[in-house]
C-alpha cells in the first residue's frame, strides 16, 4: 500500500492576480520534494495565470474550487468541468462545506459534479464532514457515511480523493484532535470498503481539512489513515504552506 501524500491549498475568495502571483512565487522558492503531490486552488479568474506560472516548475498542479453540475448552457456565472480542464487544471473541489452551507449544495448535486469532472478527466477532491451540532448529537459517523454513499454510489472511484473537513473546525482555529481525526479517517476507509472494495479503501487518499496549519500538520500527517491536508488559511502564507508540505 503506497498512497499518495498530498497537500492542497484552497485559496477561497482571496488574492487578486498580482497577489496570487506574489504568493505563488513565495511558495515556489521552497516547494519541498516531489514525493508530495502539491496542488493550489486559486479563484477562477486567476487559475489560468497561476497554471501558466507554475507550469515550467512541474512541481505544482492547479485546480478549481468548484464546477457546475451542468455540462454547458445558459447558466450565467457558472463554470463547467470542460472549461476548467481546457485551461490546464488537473483537479477540482466538490462538496466543500462552504458550498453546502452557503449555496445549498446537496450530496445529489455533488454526485452530478463528480460525474462531469471525471468525464472531463479531472481528479476530484470530494469534501465531506459534520457540523458541530451533528457531532454533539453523535450522528457524525452516519452523516459522513451518507455523504459518501449518496455522492459516490455507482461512480468509478479511481480518480477521487476524499477530504474530511469537520465543519466546526474550518476557519475557527479549532482542530480535531489527532485521535478524532484518525478515528474519522479510519471510519471513512470502512465506508469506502463497504461502498466499493478493500483495494479502493486502502488506496484512496484521505486528506484532513479542518484548520490544519504549520504547527499541527506533522502530528496529523503521522496518523496512519491521514494522507495529507486540504489547507485553507495557512495556504495563503507561503512560509506556512511550505512548512506543511514538509511535514510528512
Amino acid at each position: 500500500m503506497n498512497r499518495k501524500k498530498i497537500v492542497a491549498g484552497n485559496w477561497k475568495m482571496n488574492k487578486t492576480l498580482s497577489e496570487a502571483i506574489e504568493l505563488m512565487s513565495g511558495i515556489l522558492k521552497n516547494p519541498g520534494d516531489n514525493s508530495v503531490t502539491k496542488i493550489v486552488f486559486p479563484p477562477y479568474p486567476v487559475i489560468s495565470a497561476i497554471t501558466n506560472f507554475v507550469g515550467a516548475s512541474g512541481s505544482f498542479s492547479t485546480g478549481a474550487q468548484n464546477c457546475s453540475e451542468h455540462a454547458s448552457g445558459a447558466f450565467t456565472g457558472e463554470v463547467s468541468a470542460a472549461i476548467i480542464k481546457s485551461i490546464g487544471c488537473k483537479y477540482v473541489l466538490v462538496g466543500h462545506s462552504e458550498r453546502r452551507q452557503y449555496f445549498g449544495e446537496t450530496n445529489a448535486i455533488s454526485s452530478k459534479k463528480i460525474k462531469l469532472a471525471l468525464e472531463n478527466k479531472l481528479n476530484v477532491i470530494y469534501c465531506i464532514g459534520e457540523t458541530l451540532a451533528e457531532r454533539k448529537a453523535n450522528t457524525h459517523f452516519d452523516v459522513v457515511k451518507t455523504q459518501l454513499t449518496e455522492a459516490l454510489q455507482g461512480i468509478d472511484p479511481t480518480n477521487i480523493i476524499i477530504a474530511y473537513e469537520p465543519v466546526w473546525a474550518i476557519g475557527t482555529g479549532e482542530t480535531a484532535t489527532q485521535a478524532q481525526a484518525q478515528e474519522m479517517h479510519a471510519h471513512i476507509r470502512v465506508c469506502l470498503k463497504n461502498l466499493f472494495n478493500s483495494d479502493v479503501a486502502n488506496n484512496t487518499p484521505i486528506l484532513y481539512g479542518g484548520s490544519c496549519n504549520a504547527q499541527n500538520a506533522a502530528e496529523l500527517f503521522a496518523c496512519p489513515d491521514i494522507d495529507g491536508g486540504l489547507i485553507g488559511g495557512a495556504s495563503l502564507k507561503a512560509d506556512d504552506f511550505c512548512k506543511i508540505i514538509r511535514s510528512f
